[in-house]
């Protein structure tokens, strides 16, 4: 099989990076297809039916925030901007479950984060000056651990930095990348409450992400294809000149173009010479089949627990644990009544546990330590026609949807400047 004579861009993969690049190419005029290997879109960010809850649940639970742009940008572009709702106002409900003691951080929605100065609305326990080590982070010239570069400990640690780090770098914050953290602080909370506000996809990730974009791109003309494996990449003149699929073998012509959407350790195998993290982190996601009762915020931070983040969901209460490797081992049923022994204090529910299910993804997210962050790929390659795309490429932020999207819209855009180039 041949490719387009006009040219055809060649995304590999249907993740999100996939996705935005397909959805970014579409105002390129060229011909887009998307080849996955899988009988379904969104990779790590998707949606499906548990045959043992009799939910629609989602493999892992992802929070936005308000300042993600690219994302943003994607459920605008693709019509599902309504899909992802949160608190009118950024705020961050926290319990910790040794002592009871409940707080709530609230950042306003100033572009300027005034909150800090405010008794009422910033960490108990804390004073303005305990801040400072923030500034010391987001603006940290060498990628060295963050806590060699603040006290990993203290209040506004424990009740503040740390689950926020974990949740967002997926690793124990004191060896996690300060050079990414400082990113993510940049662009959060350093901004203020207008770009921290928290935003969840409530009816499931799918019907944000997944679904309206393939109707999306099918609806420009954008031609995917499911079950279509990619088992090998031929090389010729500095370009790629064959795509060898499982099914399937397409020539390239000159005008072609090929986008890898595809994990690290997959796209290594692919790709002669690439140097890609190597290193994963796991997360451990728990849904139980229970009507949350009202009186639990939309989410809600768990110090001292198993759970790190609970999430109260239409007919159901999911809960999230980061850097879980630990846990990977134990068996599902103690896990899961583990967790639900801290839904239920937390909650006021009975310790009987609901029908459950648990998802452990060993290779969540690539390690985020300043070692491997220092092996993310560009999305460009040694081949004029080859792009890379991921949240594992050199997209400046933690592996997380908003990286996703900037690294498929990065493709993208040098996809465009180099067939404009060519042509």
């Amino acid at each position: 099989m041949h490719s387009s004579d006009a040219g055809t861009v060649h995304i590999i993969g249907a993740g999100l990076a996939g996705l935005a690049a397909a959805e970014r190419l579409t105002q390129s005029h060229r011909a887009v297809v998307i080849h996955e290997a899988t009988a379904y879109a969104g990779g790590r960010c998707r949606s499906y039916h548990d045959q043992t809850t009799g939910m629609l649940i989602d493999n892992g639970t992802h929070l936005l925030l308000s300042g993600n742009h690219a994302a943003l940008s994607f459920t605008e572009a693709i019509g599902s901007r309504a899909g992802l709702r949160g608190p009118d106002e950024a705020q961050f409900p926290f319990i910790d479950i040794a002592s009871g003691e409940q707080w709530t951080l609230r950042f306003g929605d100033s572009r300027f984060p005034w909150w800090v100065f405010h008794k009422d609305r910033r960490v108990p326990q804390t004073a303005v000056v305990d801040y400072l080590p923030l500034a010391r982070l987001a603006w940290t010239s060498a990628d060295k651990p963050i806590g060699e570069v603040m006290n990993c400990a203290g209040a506004i640690y424990d009740r503040f930095l740390e689950p926020l780090l974990l949740a967002a770098l997926n690793i124990t914050p004191r060896e996690g990348s300060a050079k990414l953290a400082g990113a993510l602080i940049r662009e959060t909370l350093a901004l203020g409450g207008q770009a921290c506000r928290p935003l969840l996809a409530r009816e499931g990730l799918g019907s944000v992400f997944v679904e309206p974009a393939i109707a999306h791109l099918r609806g420009r003309g954008v031609s995917i294809a499911f079950e279509d494996e990619l088992v090998e990449l031929l090389f010729a003149n500095g370009r790629v000149s064959r795509l060898k699929f499982a099914k399937q073998t397409i020539d390239l012509n000159k005008n072609d173009a090929v986008i890898l959407a595809v994990p690290p350790y997959v796209a290594t195998n692919l790709v002669p010479g690439v140097v890609a993290p190597s290193l994963f982190r796991g997360i451990v996601n728990a849904h139980f089949r229970v009507d949350p009762p009202v009186h639990l915020p939309p989410m809600l931070g768990v110090i001292n627990g198993t759970c790190e983040w609970i999430f109260p969901l239409p007919g159901r209460i999911s809960a999230t644990i980061s850097d879980a490797g630990r846990l990977f081992d134990m068996p599902r049923t103690e896990l899961a009544q583990t967790m639900w022994n801290d839904i239920a204090k937390v909650a006021g529910l009975a310790r009987d546990i609901p029908p459950w299910q648990i998802v452990r993804e060993r290779r969540a997210t690539f390690a985020a330590t300043p070692e491997q962050n220092a092996r993310r790929p560009s999305a460009e390659t040694s081949w004029d026609n080859l792009f890379l795309a991921g949240d594992w490429t050199q997209t400046g932020l933690p592996a997380t949807i908003e990286s996703a999207v900037r690294s498929g819209y990065r493709a993208a855009d040098l996809v465009k400047h180099r067939l404009r180039v060519a042509a």
